[in-house]
């Protein structure tokens, strides 16, 4: 996979949690078009990484529900990785052009 496949993957990560913190992994995995597996990784970096803020706890149906907030540095990383991709596109349009 490479570098600016893994962008995007955290990039749609970061929004998608921005969006809806109570998103299921497997939820994110549906609507990513990916792997459970890859998702449950990718998040896992998120966290390492200090982006995200795992917390759980338990709703009316008695089981644990987890809820992914984005800290400071993730909204930072979401801004950069945005301006990152937006910036990809465009050299890509005016190569096309």
């Amino acid at each position: 996979m490479s570098d600016k496949d893994k962008e995007f993957i955290r990039l749609q990560l970061l929004k998608l949690l921005a969006e809806n913190p109570q998103r299921s992994q497997r939820e994110l995995s549906k609507l990513m078009g990916i792997a459970l597996g890859r998702v449950n990784y990718c998040l896992s970096g998120l966290i390492d990484k200090g982006y995200i803020k795992l917390e759980n706890f338990r709703n009316s149906e008695n089981r644990i529900l987890y809820v992914y907030h984005l800290t400071p540095a993730g909204l930072d990383a979401k801004l950069k990785l945005t301006f990152q991709f937006l910036k990809r596109r465009l050299e890509e349009y005016t190569r096309i052009k």
